[in-house]
C-alpha cells in the first residue's frame, strides 16, 4: 500500500506580494517619521557641508509640497503650509534616522512661481535652486511637484532641463501628481502617461493626501533612494 504524505501543512507560506510591499511601506514610513528639522540657509552657500544623501523636493508653490512632506512624515507641521504660497523663502533641511543616527536628508526647497512674490525675489530663488541642483555633491534625489490639473509649468519646464544631464548621469528622478483625488480616473490615468512621456527618466506616481494614494510607493522609492544597497523588510 502507497501512503501519500500531505506536506502542506507544515510547508512555509511566502508572503503575498501584496502583503509584502505592505510591509516595506510601513519600515519606509517608520522611516520617513524619524524626519527632524536640522537647519535652514538663505543661501547655498550657508547650508553644511554632508556626505550623507540628500532628497530635495521642489515644485510650484501651489503644488502641495509641503503637504506631501508632512504626509509622508506623519508630521503636520515639519514643513511650512500655508495659505498663502510663496511664504517659504529658505532652504531647509531635515535629518532622517533611526535611533538617532543620521542616515540621510529631505531638503525643502522653497516653492516657485507664486505671482505675489517680487520679480527680483523670484530670479533670486531660481538661480539659487538651479546652483543647489547642479552642484550638491551629495544630493542622491529630486522629488518635483506637479499639480496634474494644469501640467507642467514653464519653470518647471527650466527646471527639467537643469537637472537633465545629473539624471542622465544617475540622479533619481521622480514626479508626483499631487491632488489626483481632484480627478476622474480616466483623468488620472491620462495625466501619468503624458507626465511619463515627460519627466526625461525619471518615476512617476500619483498622489493624494485626503485619499492617501501613492503615499506607500513613495515612501518605499525615497528609503530605496537613500539606501540603495538594503533591502527593506518585507514580513
Amino acid at each position: 500500500m502507497t501512503t501519500t504524505l500531505n506536506t502542506s501543512a507544515s510547508a512555509p507560506h511566502s508572503p503575498s506580494p501584496d502583503a509584502s510591499a505592505k510591509a516595506a511601506a510601513t519600515a519606509a514610513l517608520g522611516w520617513l517619521h524619524t524626519a527632524k528639522f536640522l537647519t535652514t540657509a538663505p543661501q547655498l552657500h550657508f547650508l553644511p557641508p554632508l556626505d550623507l544623501p540628500e532628497i530635495a523636493f521642489v515644485g510650484r508653490s501651489n503644488a502641495g509640497k509641503s503637504t506631501c512632506i508632512n504626509i509622508l512624515t506623519q508630521q503636520k507641521q515639519l514643513a511650512f503650509a500655508s495659505k498663502k504660497p510663496g511664504r517659504t523663502q529658505h532652504i531647509n533641511l531635515f535629518a532622517l534616522g533611526k535611533q538617532g543616527v543620521n542616515d540621510a536628508i529631505l531638503t525643502d526647497l522653497p516653492g516657485y512661481g507664486y505671482a505675489a512674490v517680487p520679480k527680483q525675489d523670484k530670479i533670486r530663488w531660481q538661480q539659487v535652486m538651479a546652483n543647489y541642483l547642479v552642484t550638491r555633491e551629495n544630493l542622491k534625489g529630486i522629488v518635483l511637484m506637479c499639480d496634474p490639473r494644469h501640467g507642467l509649468t514653464e519653470l518647471d519646464q527650466i527646471l527639467l532641463d537643469v537637472v537633465r544631464p545629473r539624471v542622465e548621469e544617475g540622479l533619481k528622478f521622480l514626479v508626483i501628481l499631487t491632488k489626483a483625488d481632484k480627478l476622474t480616473r480616466v483623468e488620472q490615468n491620462k495625466a501619468l502617461s503624458i507626465m511619463k512621456l515627460q519627466a526625461g527618466g525619471g518615476e512617476v506616481r500619483l498622489f493624494s493626501a485626503p485619499k492617501r494614494k501613492g503615499i506607500d510607493e513613495v515612501a518605499t522609492l525615497l528609503w530605496q533612494w537613500a539606501h540603495p544597497n538594503e533591502t527593506l523588510p518585507t514580513t
